[in-house]
C-alpha cells in the first residue's frame, strides 16, 4: 500500500524556544504594574483635587476615566491581538501605558489629567488577558496550575498593595509619583517583552481577524461606559432618584442588548461571545465576576472602616490590610502545587477556598471600634490565602475546555467578568454601609429618650464629668454631641458588620458552584495542538 502523506500525521503541540518562566516574568510585570494602578490613585484623590484646584468629586472622575477605558479595551483584546499581532500588540500597550503614566506624573490640570489616564486606561486594558493568554500557551496542561498561580499574585496581590504603596508615595513625596514609579517598570518590561515573548503558529501563519468591527466597538464602548460610570457615581447620586443615573443604566441596559444581538450576527465580531458555549467557561465567568466582587468589596470596605471610625491615616490602614498580600501569596504557591499533583479534585479545592473565604468574613463580622490592628491580621491573611486558593484552580479550569485559538477570546471575557465583578461589589458594599449607617441610626436613636433611665444616668454622668470645664449649659450639650457622635459611630458599625456579615452568606453560596464543572477538565497533552 501507497504510504500516508505526512499531513496526516499529529503535529506535536507547540512549545514556546525559552524557558515559560522567563516568558512568565516578562509578561506579569507588567501586569502587575498595570493592575496595581487600578488602586494606587485611591488614596491619592485629595491630594490630586488640592493640588489640580478641583473638587473631591471631580477628581474621582481620574479613577473612572480609567476604569472606563480599561473595561472597554478588555473583551476585545483577543481580537486586536490576532490582527497587530500579540506580541507587537502587547509590546505597543506597555509602551502606550508607560507613556501615559509620565503625562499623568506631570498632568498640571484635571482634565489633562484625566485624559492621560483614559490612554493609561485603554494601554493597560490588554495586558491582563494578554498574561494569561500567554501563560496558559506556554506551559504544558499539567503545569498550567504553576502559571496560574504566577498570574494569581499579579491580579490579586497587587491590588492589596496598591493603596498601601500609593499612600507611602504620596505622604513621603508627591501623589505624582504614584504614576511616575511606573516608567522604570515598563521600559523593563519592554525589553524582556521583545527577548523572550513569541506568537504562537496560528497567530504567525499570515491569516488576519477581518475588517475591525466598529460598530461592536461602539456598542462596547457605549454598554460598558454606562454601567462603569453609573456603578461609580450611583451613591453619590442617590441612584436612581437621579435622572443621570437613570439614564446611564438605560444606555448600558440598551446597549449591552444591541451588543449581544450585533457581535452574535456579524462574520468578524471585535468579541467572540460563541466561546461562551463552553460549559466550563459560562461558569468560570459567573464565578470570577463574584470573586472580583468579594476581592474589591473587601479591599474598599476595611480601609475605609479604619479611616472612618478608627481615624487611621492612609498609609497606617494600608499597612493594616497589606498582610492580606502575604496570604495571597502562600494561597497561591500551595494552590498551584496541589493542581500540579491532580490528587485532589480541583473543584473541592475551589469549594474549600470559598468556605475558607466565609470564615475569614465571619471573623471580620465581629468587629468593634476598641480593636487592635493586630486582632484583624488573622482574618486579613486568611481571606488573602482563600482567594487565591480560589482563583488559581478556577482560572485553570475556566480555560481548561478551551481551543488554544481561542484562549484570548475567553481570557479578555473572563478578565473584564472579574473587573465589572469588582465595580459591582465597591458599589454594592459602599451603598450597604452608607444606607445601613442611616438605617441602624434611625432604629437607635429611639433609644436616646428621656424615657429610658440608662441614657439619663449615662447623660448625667457626662454632663458631671464637663461641668468642671465649662458651665452646666454648655456641659449639657456637649455631653448630647457626644452621646450623638457614639450613636453615629455604633451605626457606622453596625453597617460595616451587615456588609461584611453579606459576603459570608454569597461565600457559602459560590461553594457550591464549582461542581458545576466537567469533573477532570483539563485537556490532553497535543489536544490544543489538534486542535490547530
Amino acid at each position: 500500500m501507497a504510504e500516508q502523506p505526512a499531513a496526516t500525521a499529529p503535529r506535536a503541540e507547540w512549545r514556546p524556544a525559552v524557558n515559560p518562566w522567563l516568558i512568565a516574568a516578562s509578561v506579569m510585570l507588567a501586569t502587575f504594574m498595570e493592575v496595581l494602578d487600578t488602586s494606587i490613585a485611591n488614596v491619592a484623590l485629595n491630594h490630586i483635587a488640592g493640588n489640580l484646584s478641583a473638587s473631591t468629586d471631580e477628581a474621582t472622575w481620574v479613577l473612572t476615566s480609567y476604569l472606563v477605558a480599561n473595561a472597554v479595551v478588555l473583551p476585545a483584546t483577543g481580537w486586536l491581538g490576532r490582527f497587530f499581532g500579540r506580541k507587537r500588540f502587547l509590546i505597543a500597550c506597555i509602551v502606550i501605558f508607560t507613556l501615559a503614566s509620565l503625562l499623568c506624573g506631570l498632568a498640571t490640570s484635571l482634565p489633562f489629567l484625566i485624559v492621560a489616564r483614559i490612554i493609561q486606561g485603554a494601554g493597560g486594558g490588554a495586558l491582563q488577558p494578554i498574561a494569561q493568554s500567554v501563560l496558559l500557551e506556554s506551559f504544558p496542561p499539567e503545569k498550567r496550575g504553576n502559571a496560574m498561580s504566577v498570574y494569581a499574585i499579579g491580579v490579586v496581590v497587587a491590588p492589596i498593595l496598591g493603596p498601601t504603596l500609593g499612600g507611602y508615595l504620596t505622604d513621603a513625596y508627591s501623589w505624582r509619583w504614584s504614576f511616575l514609579i511606573n516608567l522604570p517598570i515598563g521600559v523593563v518590561a519592554v525589553i524582556l517583552c521583545s527577548l523572550f515573548l513569541e506568537d504562537p503558529p496560528y497567530l504567525r501563519d499570515g491569516s488576519k481577524p477581518g475588517r475591525i468591527d466598529f460598530v461592536g466597538l461602539g456598542l462596547l464602548t457605549l454598554w460598558i461606559g454606562c454601567l462603569q460610570i453609573m456603578l461609580d457615581k450611583g451613591q453619590d447620586e442617590d441612584w436612581f432618584s437621579s435622572t443621570f443615573i437613570c439614564v446611564l443604566s438605560l444606555g448600558a441596559v440598551i446597549g449591552f442588548v444591541v451588543f449581544l444581538i450585533w457581535e452574535l450576527r456579524v462574520a468578524n465580531p471585535i468579541v467572540n461571545l460563541r466561546v461562551l458555549l463552553d460549559r466550563n467557561l459560562v461558569i468560570g465567568t459567573l464565578l470570577l465576576f463574584l470573586i472580583g466582587a468579594l476581592l474589591y468589596a473587601t479591599n474598599a470596605v476595611l480601609p475605609l472602616f479604619l479611616q472612618n471610625l478608627l481615624n487611621y491615616p492612609s498609609f497606617q490602614s494600608g499597612m493594616v490590610v497589606s498582610p492580606r498580600g502575604i496570604g495571597a501569596i502562600a494561597g497561591s504557591i500551595i494552590a498551584g502545587r496541589v493542581l500540579a499533583t491532580g490528587k485532589i479534585d480541583g473543584r473541592a479545592w475551589i469549594a474549600g477556598g470559598f468556605v475558607v473565604l466565609g470564615v475569614a468574613m465571619v471573623m471580620l463580622g465581629d468587629l468593634n471600634t476598641a480593636i487592635s490592628p493586630w486582632t484583624l491580621v488573622p482574618a486579613v491573611v486568611i481571606s488573602g490565602f482563600a482567594t487565591t486558593c480560589v482563583f488559581v484552580p478556577m482560572s485553570t479550569f475556566s480555560m481548561a475546555t478551551v481551543s488554544r485559538e481561542q484562549i484570548g477570546d475567553a481570557s479578555g471575557i473572563v478578565n473584564l467578568a472579574r473587573n465589572v465583578g469588582g465595580s459591582v461589589g465597591i458599589s454594592l458594599v459602599t451603598a450597604l454601609v452608607t444606607r445601613g449607617a442611616q438605617t441602624h441610626q434611625a432604629l437607635m436613636v429611639g433609644h436616646l429618650s428621656p424615657f429610658n433611665p440608662v441614657f439619663n444616668d449615662q447623660l448625667a454622668a457626662m454632663q458631671r464629668a464637663l461641668a468642671g470645664q465649662s458651665g452646666s449649659v454648655t456641659a449639657q450639650n456637649q455631653a448630647y454631641a457626644l452621646m450623638y457622635r457614639t450613636l453615629q459611630a455604633q451605626a457606622s458599625l453596625f453597617s460595616y458588620v451587615d456588609g461584611f456579615r453579606l459576603m459570608v452568606l454569597v461565600c457559602f453560596a459560590c461553594a457550591v458552584l464549582p461542581f458545576l464543572f466537567k469533573r477532570g477538565a483539563r485537556p490532553p497533552a497535543g489536544a490544543a495542538a489538534a486542535a490547530h
